[in-house]
Order: structure tokens, then sequence, then C-alpha cells
């Protein structure tokens, strides 16, 4: 596909919970993202993650001193590009795939995520070769880049 290709597609507003849900697996407490936007289907797209005090890693990361671990941002990174991915079949495909992390390159922790934060995913396809793809994303709070990674994953049936 080329990239005007790409950019001719529609432009998907927002993806709620609900619908981020019958995606993937992923639950609670391991459920790291409250919605998508802006999703341009299989090419890219910004998760959301509100970061609240009452997240279950607060209690043993730093209680005095509470911040998101960066794995964690790592993974709602990942968890946005599944989604992205998955909005590129059809509707009633979609539950039916799984996406597993292949690699993890290129990682950086620039600054601390606390409680009260909005972090925002970029997410962007690189590229897709049969069932691997490669990302790239970076997580911002109030516009500054707090961390960032390249990373491949495997869409699969469940």
């Amino acid at each position: 596909m080329t990239e005007f290709q790409e950019n001719q597609k529609e432009i998907i507003k927002e993806i709620s919970i609900k619908e981020i849900m019958e995606m993937i697996p992923h639950r609670y407490p391991f459920l790291l993202i409250d919605k998508i936007q802006n999703v341009i289907p299989g090419v890219s797209g910004i998760g959301i993650k509100n970061v609240t005090m009452n997240e279950p890693f607060f209690q043993g990361h730093f209680p005095n001193n509470p911040v998101m671990p960066g794995v964690l941002q790592i993974e709602a990174m990942a968890q946005t590009a599944g989604v992205i991915v998955l909005t590129e079949l059809p509707k009633e495909d979609r539950g039916q795939c799984g996406v597993l992390f292949m690699t993890i390159d290129a990682v950086k922790f620039r600054k601390p995520v606390t409680p009260g934060d909005c972090l925002k995913f970029h997410v962007q396809k690189e590229r897709a070769v049969r069932n691997v793809y490669k990302f790239s994303g970076k997580g911002y709070v109030d516009d500054q880049i707090v961390s960032e990674a390249v990373f491949s994953a495997m869409i699969m049936p469940r």
C-alpha cells in the first residue's frame, strides 16, 4: 500500500474502552489504555492512559514517590499498536486474533510518569511483512516526551 493510499483511509476518531476490550484479551489490571483516538486503521493512532493513584503498581513501585514503571508504558504502547492493527480486520474477526510481542528496541525513558498525568501514546506502523509488524511509539505527558520505543509484534489466531 502506498503512503497516499494509507492517507486516504477513513480516520476513526475514537475507540472506546468497550471496543478495545472486544479486540484484545487484556483485562484489569493489565489493560493499560483507556481509549484510542485518531486511528488510521492499520497505520497509526493515539492511545490514552489516565494515570491515577489507584493503579495497583503504585503500591509497590516507590510507594512514597509513585512512578509508573517504564515497562508498563511500553506495554501500553504495544496494546495501542495491537488495536491499531486489528482495526484493519473486519469487525467479526477482530476478537479472534492475538498480538504477541517479538522485539523491543531503542527504548528511552525521559521523564517520570506520576499519578494525575495523562499519557498519550503516539504509535505508528513502520512496516509489515506477512503477519509481523514493526512500530515506533512515543509517550507524551503535556506535550513532552516521557518514553519511546521501536518494537515488533506478530498477529496470530487465538
